[in-house]
């Protein structure tokens, strides 16, 4: 985790071929109006019909250089995991949070349950923003300070409202919310699974962002590393993107336009935990419907981007993992609540 776009561990190399040429694009409804449902905590809920889309694929290195041409040429080769691009169906509409669980939220799930989040429970804290902090002095080189006890959901070391983004989550500290909820308020809550995630987020498309393929329109539509944040990150100053989005650390969600589908920051603010385990080849023996990840594994993955990340790192199909127990000043959540199947109609009386 030594930058905005570093992983929790290191991907293995290469590129498979890229075959699109017979999948599916998104098939999905755009004109109707979405439909929401709020819950208990005042999470906003939209509804996200089944349908069909292709997941992953790279495009060439040689075009994704001009791009992003700050970045190193192995940048572009380290994206095994999202090879081969393949056609997923999504069988059932799903509702998913219009917005990332707020710190507001997080808060009134902690003094409704009595859950103690694991920066807290395990006494090692989390990480956070310090101005004062040199990378270059630890031995890992990460980008913020950590495992302190004085950081955690509370405090990642900015300023952050009850309607940001909650930050140091661990991906136990997800499902400990999603349960909570589930016994309580009379519905199946969940992580999204990494084909839901980024079904939602494509919204129908297939460029590198919901808004097209250019990096700088990001600063108009989502909270990533722009010229905002380089006066506290001069060395990545290469990096940020040329406008500015208004915000140096996280943003109130749904402060910018939402996708098609009416979901608010599914790139950038903070990254969004999702249910599966990582597996670098998983993608070329993925199934074809409502694929759940690998049976077991070591990282859990976790999608989107956040305020710190470089707009390379902030497409709809790059993938980062990292242990379940990560806590981390950039990683927040996301929740499905699942639409429960119509009860089936008897034969009438003959």
């Amino acid at each position: 985790m030594s930058g905005p776009g570093a992983r929790g561990r290191v991907g293995r190399a290469g590129r498979g071929s890229l075959a699109v040429a017979a999948l599916l694009l998104a098939s999905v409804a755009h004109a109707a109006p979405p439909t929401t449902w709020t819950n208990r905590l005042g999470m906003v809920f939209v509804k996200v019909p089944a349908g069909s889309f292709t997941m992953g694929g790279v495009e060439p290195p040689e075009v994704l250089a001009q791009a992003y041409p700050t970045l190193e040429t192995r940048r572009f080769t380290d994206l095994a995991d999202e090879q081969p691009a393949h056609a997923v169906h999504i069988r059932r509409a799903f509702y998913l949070g219009q917005h990332e669980v707020t710190v507001g939220q997080f808060r009134r799930f902690i003094e409704a349950s009595g859950y103690v989040p694991e920066s807290i429970a395990d006494g090692t804290g989390g990480y956070g923003y310090n101005a004062q902090y040199d990378p270059a002095t630890t031995r890992r080189g990460d980008a913020f300070e950590g495992r302190d006890p004085r950081y955690s959901w509370r405090n990642p070391g900015f300023a952050q409202g009850d309607d940001h983004p909650v930050v140091n989550i661990t991906w136990n500290d997800a499902q400990a919310l999603a349960a909570w909820l589930t016994r309580t308020d009379g519905h199946r809550y969940r992580l999204p699974t990494e084909a839901e995630w980024e079904y939602a987020c494509r919204a129908g498309t297939r460029t590198r962002y919901p808004h097209g393929d250019d990096p700088q329109g990001l600063t108009q539509v989502a909270n990533t590393f722009d010229q905002t944040a380089v006066p506290l990150w001069a060395r990545w100053q290469q990096h940020a993107l040329a406008g500015s989005d208004g915000h140096a650390f996280t943003a109130p969600v749904g402060s910018y336009a939402p996708n098609a589908f009416g979901l608010h920051d599914m790139l950038g603010n903070a990254w969004e935990w999702v249910s599966d385990w990582h597996g670098d080849d998983y993608y070329a023996k993925s199934p074809p419907s409502d694929p759940q990840g690998p049976a077991e594994g070591s990282v859990r993955v976790r999608r989107g981007g956040s305020w710190h990340t470089w707009s390379f790192y902030a497409r709809c199909g790059y993938r980062n993992w990292n242990s379940p127990e990560t806590r981390y000043t950039l990683v927040g959540m996301r929740l499905v609540r699942e639409i429960a199947p119509a009860p089936r109609r008897r034969n009438p009386a003959r």
